[in-house]
């Protein structure tokens, strides 16, 4: 489990983060997109707000001012061999070698995970449709961010940090990618996807945590905000609204669920909902 305790956290004299707690893998969300104690966390929030500043405070590429980040009760920014081992982030851009091809690449990066299958690594490159043989320099940007994507789940790991996957992928590569992150989630690891495109994952992660500037806004599975909102469609825009937007033929309503009614959650609508109301969300899922 990835524990987070009163972390502080600024670059010189901007601060980014104060006293966040959170925790990840800990066995919570709904039992279609949880197994064992992993899951699949959206990390939403605006721009700037740190979500890639955290996911580098848990890999142990930076260091909390103060407070904790521990994996499994090892300090992250020890970057020990044995937590290293267990955790992998993909960053939104990596620099490629051109002249390298996807199976070299792996090859490299091999020794360092003793839990890496060359076979599953086929099989996703195969189900992505890209040829582990070609050079980076001959690929699309969607090919080679595929690729890095089939070698990043294939290396084994129990902890899987993405930024922004999706980028550069195009629609049918999004589905594949949705199908192949499921499968991850399904073998009991715990993955976080920080994303701004929500509409791309939305039936895919469960737990939500909705960062703000310095603070912690939601942090929950989505069974939880469903029983406590409503979203609702309907003809007109409700006064009682959390958020309202205009739909075709209509309005939809994030509403509070007084009468236990079930909905469809609406990310983008949630998102809005709570940066609009930040103090009534934190107390309404304290």
């Amino acid at each position: 489990m990835i524990e987070i305790k009163n972390l502080e956290f600024s670059y010189k004299k901007t601060p980014v983060f104060s006293d966040i707690n959170l925790s990840f893998g800990d066995g919570v969300g709904s039992a279609d997109n949880l197994a064992k104690n992993g899951g699949i966390y959206g990390l939403l929030g605006e721009n700037g707000v740190g979500k890639t500043t955290l996911l580098k405070l848990i890999c142990g590429l930076l260091r909390p001012v103060s407070g904790t980040c521990t994996l499994d009760g090892q300090t992250c920014h020890d970057r020990l061999p044995s937590m290293l081992q267990r955790i992998v982030f993909l960053p939104d851009e990596v620099a490629l070698p051109e002249m390298s091809t996807p199976q070299r690449y792996v090859d490299e990066l091999q020794p360092f995970y003793p839990a890496f299958s060359q076979s599953k690594f086929l099989h996703l490159m195969q189900e992505l449709e890209v040829d582990p043989a070609r050079r980076f320099r001959e690929m699309s940007f969607g090919q080679q961010k595929k690729s890095i994507i089939a070698a990043t789940l294939a290396l084994g790991t129990d902890y899987i940090l993405l930024d922004e996957p999706t980028n550069g992928l195009d629609i049918p590569s999004k589905a594949q990618f949705r199908s192949i992150l499921s499968s991850a989630a399904d073998e009991g690891k715990t993955v976080i996807i920080s994303t701004h495109q929500v509409r791309d994952v939305e039936n895919l992660i469960d737990p939500i945590v909705i960062l703000s500037h310095s603070a912690v806004l939601l942090n929950a599975p989505v069974e939880r905000i469903t029983q406590k909102l409503l979203f609702e469609y309907g003809a007109e825009q409700r006064d009682d609204a959390f958020y309202s937007e205009m739909q075709p033929g209509g309005y939809l309503n994030v509403l509070p669920n007084t009468t236990g009614q079930e909905s469809q959650l609406n990310i983008e609508a949630l998102f809005n909902a709570v940066l609009r109301n930040k103090n009534t969300f934190k107390e309404l899922f304290k």
